[in-house]
Parts: structure tokens; sequence; C-alpha cells
């Protein structure tokens, strides 16, 4: 994360209430959570926190006004992939993955437990 030299940074109310899979997210009031698809929290002892919200790619522009801006980096899609893999609970997902409609077919083990897998990264049950 950078930020320009310089700037004069004026803290807003933000309220980031999340359950693991989901956040909502309010700035100034306004509920801006369909527009935000991660965010980052950072505080060092002594500062204001820093929360940097990465805009959802489909999202259109929702606040406009003084803000503290961060650049923010992307993170890697195959170690976010790794994270959410390795939080998965095994015994969790074969339960979920059997409680599916299975068709019979030689692998419907396997596509149930990878539309699981799909449900659980969007947020879903």
């Amino acid at each position: 994360m950078s930020e320009q030299p310089g700037m004069d940074w004026k803290p807003r109310h933000i309220s980031v209430t999340g359950d693991g899979l989901a956040a909502r997210v309010v700035l100034d009031d306004q509920d801006i959570s369909r527009h935000v698809q991660g965010v980052t929290i950072e505080h060092r002892v002594g500062q204001a926190p820093v929360v940097v919200l990465y805009a959802h790619p489909t999202a259109g522009a929702t606040f406009d006004g003084l803000a503290r801006v961060a650049v923010a980096e992307q993170a890697d899609p195959g170690e976010a992939m790794a994270a959410f893999l390795a939080s998965i609970d095994p015994d969790a997902l074969a339960k979920a993955a059997l409680q599916r409609d299975l068709d019979g077919s030689p692998n419907e083990l396997t596509k149930a437990m990878l539309e699981q897998l799909v449900d659980w990264a969007q947020g879903r049950a």
C-alpha cells in the first residue's frame, strides 16, 4: 500500500461488520457493501487505523468527498485460493456435499464438493 507524500489524511467514520464470509461496510452513514469486494484494516499503535476498500470491479462511484486515500495491490489469487482451501474443515465439506442432490454419476461426490466450495467462496451457506 502506498500514499501520496504530504497528503493530509482526514479520518472518516467507517463501520465494518463481518461474519467471516461477508461484510457490511458503512462509510459516513452510507452502506456501500455491494460496491466493496474486500477490506483491509491496518492499525499501528499511536496512529489512526487505515481502512483500504477494494472496489468491486463492476461497481460505480458511490462516494464523493474528501477521504484518506490509499492505493492497494490486489492479492495473488492463487495465495487467496490456497488460504481459503486450507481453512476448509474436511468433515464439514463431506457432510455438506452429501446433503446435496447427487446425480448418480461416477464423479457425483467430487462435483458436489466443488459446488459446495464455490458456494462457500461466494458467501452462500
